[in-house]
């Protein structure tokens, strides 16, 4: 039905009311009152011979939170790596279908994987920041991308990003220290500033706050909310209140296949389908 209801957007048919019949999938978001950042269109994945993903069938909207959740293996960090080819670092991949960014298949061989990546950030569960000083942790990357020239330029461009993570007041005095001598809270504000500072237009984040304290992790989904005026965020979260607290959009996954898509205060308070209304009030996952 999913694939059914993109159709009639797409060709501008009626809507029809939604089937809330067990288990079906019932809606992808047709908000038409935001800019469309990702469309992805009948997506399959393969490990080998194992099928990880379904016929995957999404738009996500810029500017926006969209939450993937769904039990452990279901392919919420398999699709979030399809969106920036991150997967193809893995042996024996196969993908099939459509995942589009301004009327481009990130898929295609002319791709380059280097320059979509600067445009689509990664931030991933543990805190990863590279054996440097802080202020290279941030400079580095927009330096190899050509991004600065000069010192000053850089500096400010260091300083920026690290306002912009909420982490400049507190490093601003040891910007030559390790990365790693921070907390893991800093850290990962680190490696968000080091994201956002190659001025990329999303930022995926995978259980970006799964192995920090709930002081640091309240501090990084407050971030999410700020940093959503700049980028288009897509997040992998098991924590169903955290997807409810920081996530416009909210899509359910099981076993691989993309189950319910909806407005996140529709999804938690009135869910389409029994799957996802078990998923959400904890009867299994």
């Amino acid at each position: 039905m999913i694939n059914e209801q993109i159709a009639r957007a797409e060709t501008g048919a009626p809507k029809q009311a939604h089937d809330s019949s067990p288990g079906q999938p019932v809606r992808v978001n047709e908000d038409a009152n935001h800019d469309l950042s990702i469309r992805v269109r009948d997506l399959n994945l393969w490990y080998g011979k194992n099928q990880a993903l379904k016929n995957v069938n999404i738009d996500i909207f810029q500017k926006n939170v969209t939450a993937l959740i769904g039990p452990s293996g279901c392919g919420k960090s398999t699709f979030l790596r399809c969106l920036n080819r991150m997967n193809d670092l893995i042996k024996n991949v196969r993908i099939e279908g459509l995942v589009e960014m301004d009327g481009r298949d990130v898929n295609e061989a002319k791709m380059d994987e280097i320059a979509l990546r600067r445009r689509v950030g990664m931030v991933f569960q543990k805190p990863n920041p590279f054996p440097k000083s802080i202020y290279e942790n941030i400079a580095y990357a927009p330096r190899m991308h050509d991004l600065v020239s000069r010192k000053s330029d850089q500096d400010e461009l260091v300083e920026q990003a690290l306002r912009d993570a909420g982490l400049w007041n507190e490093v601003k005095d040891k910007l030559a220290e390790p990365g790693t001598s921070l907390s893991g809270g800093q850290q990962q504000r680190l490696c968000i500033a080091r994201a956002i500072a190659v001025k990329p237009d999303v930022i995926l984040m995978d259980e970006p706050t799964s192995a920090l304290d709930p002081i640091s992790t309240a501090t990084i989904e407050d971030l999410m909310d700020k940093l959503k005026q700049q980028f288009t965020i897509v997040t992998v979260t098991h924590n169903m209140q955290q997807a409810a607290r920081v996530a416009d959009y909210t899509a359910f996954f099981h076993l691989g296949e993309l189950i319910e898509y909806n407005d996140t205060r529709m999804m938690f308070s009135n869910p389409h389908t029994k799957k996802a209304e078990d998923y959400i009030t904890g009867r299994y996952g």
